[in-house]
């Protein structure tokens, strides 16, 4: 990159584990995820219960260097790619991913989770609640190739 923009480095808090083993497109609504924090953490989690869903920011350790600027997004059904920032491809510029799940259970510095998009193995960045009036946007517009079909 050509502008001299600050390093940023993360340590991961926990890891995912789960049944997806390989790096390719899922439905991952139904898929239950454990998330394993360091022990030390665990009294982070106090008080996670209370929430029905969490946000889980994790680095998409499989992702491809270098990555394109390019690609083909994952709903468009006509060929044609779009900028890598307008996807959400696991290949970018620093491999960030967030997905919003359902917690259902918590236990000690465990989470067990529903809807995580992230293969076994998965660094977890950061653990944030969902909280909707603050995390949905209302009258939100996206192209007509995301409309699931």
């Amino acid at each position: 990159m050509s502008e001299n923009l600050p390093e940023i480095r993360f340590k991961a808090i926990g890891t995912v584990h789960n049944e997806i083993k390989k790096r390719h497109r899922h439905n991952t609504e139904d898929i239950i995820s454990e998330i394993v924090l360091d022990p030390a953490l665990a009294g982070g989690l106090d008080d996670i219960e209370d929430f029905s869903h969490l946000i889980i920011i994790f680095y998409m350790h499989r992702s491809h260097l270098p990555f394109p600027l390019k690609v083909q997004p994952r709903f468009r059904v006509e060929p044609g790619q779009v900028g890598v920032f307008a996807s959400r491809s696991p290949d970018r510029p620093n491999p960030l991913g967030k997905t919003i799940v359902k917690l259902l259970e918590h236990r000690e510095n465990v989470l067990k989770v529903q809807g995580l998009d992230a293969i076994d193995g998965t660094p977890v960045i950061d653990i944030k609640p969902f909280i909707p009036d603050i995390d949905a946007v209302k009258n939100a517009r996206t192209p007509a190739w995301m409309k699931k079909k």
